[in-house]
């Protein structure tokens, strides 16, 4: 099973918690986690594209790094890890993306691949004012589809003439093409609509872990089916955030603690209700919301050798080629799972 993470390109990474490690992002601090990911021997880094922040005490997200250009930095830095940027469509044109990608694609020799963001927040882009409407709220697999058509027809052949309803191509050149005339490409969406456009355009999968397994078997084998129909070989990378403990115990307490010190307010703000008065809310709705601390990502929680049978577990459902992790504290977390957790998986033997 592939290893991949999920790099801190926002500022404290995935836990909005005033309990969990604090940091801004950096270069430096990716660059680390790059190059020790890469001893340890993980297959890919992805980075994600964030354009606006929740807030709150902590300040979630309101820092992040641009996807392209650090994970150009890490290709220069790095010999043989993946490297997964991600693009938020209505930002960027494909012509441009395209060759941005190939550019990347031969700073890395040929390890660089794109995480197709449809992107459904609309004020991330009418901040800047890129938003295309609220008619792209159901139209966006379309538009996915033209810009994805578009950068394989330059990448495989240099040139394209496409014309479609979002976008027209006139005698659109692109040159050198990446090195296998293809980037790699990888989606989210866990709508049956997304998994059929991953099926079709894509090569892998990212699906939300979720401590029910069962839940991610059933979404494991809606991209199988509709791989099926495509007769593409498109794989399964679950996502899954990773508290490790020299026991369960000691993990447990960590996770518990990070839970505690829940960031309400940019909880607020990323679930929709920031008209809530939290010091007034009940008990349960606190408690709910304490939940969405880590984005609601799927947790493994225990000691080394407990993560280590969970992926397991997770490694034989079909259609899975790998999981991706977040970790709480980069890069000190990637060296400990590296070297305590990878060795005792059956699935990386």
């Amino acid at each position: 099973m592939d290893v991949g993470i999920f790099i801190p390109i926002g500022n404290n990474g995935w836990m909005m918690s005033k309990t969990a490690p604090q940091y801004m992002p950096s270069f430096e601090l990716n660059k680390m986690t790059a190059v020790e990911a890469e001893k340890q021997g993980f297959e890919f880094l992805l980075s994600m594209v964030k354009l606006r922040g929740f807030g709150g005490d902590t300040e979630f997200w309101d820092h992040n790094l641009e996807s392209f250009t650090l994970m150009a930095g890490l290709a220069a830095a790095t010999n043989d890890i993946g490297l997964y940027a991600s693009v938020a469509l209505p930002t960027m044109e494909p012509a441009m993306v395209a060759r941005m990608a190939s550019t990347i694609d031969d700073i890395s020799d040929g390890r660089f691949g794109i995480n197709i963001v449809s992107g459904w927040n609309q004020i991330e882009y009418s901040q800047m004012g890129v938003w295309p409407g609220d008619w792209y709220f159901e139209k966006r697999y379309d538009y996915a589809t033209e810009y994805v058509t578009i950068m394989q027809e330059l990448w495989s052949t240099g040139v394209s003439d496409f014309k479609g309803e979002h976008f027209q191509m006139d005698d659109c050149r692109l040159s050198p093409p990446p090195r296998d005339n293809k980037v790699p490409l990888v989606c989210a969406g866990q709508s049956d609509r997304g998994m059929e456009f991953c099926a079709t355009y894509g090569d892998y999968q990212f699906i939300i872990g979720t401590s029910d397994l069962d839940v991610v078997r059933a979404d494991a084998a809606r991209l199988m089916a509709a791989a099926e129909k495509t007769g593409r070989d498109v794989g399964v990378y679950v996502l899954f955030q990773m508290t490790m403990g020299e026991t369960d115990e000691e993990a447990e307490a960590k996770w518990q603690s990070y839970k505690d010190g829940a960031d309400l307010e940019a909880i607020k703000f990323l679930i929709g209700a920031a008209e809530m008065d939290t010091s007034g809310a009940t008990a349960d709705k606190i408690a709910e919301m304490q939940q969405a601390f880590n984005l609601n990502i799927g947790a493994i929680v225990g000691s080394h050798a407990t993560i280590a049978a969970r992926l397991d577990e997770v490694a034989q459902i079909p259609g899975v080629k790998g999981t991706m992790c977040v970790f709480d504290d980069y890069p000190v977390a990637t060296k400990e799972f590296g070297e305590k957790v990878m060795p005792l998986m059956e699935s990386r033997k």
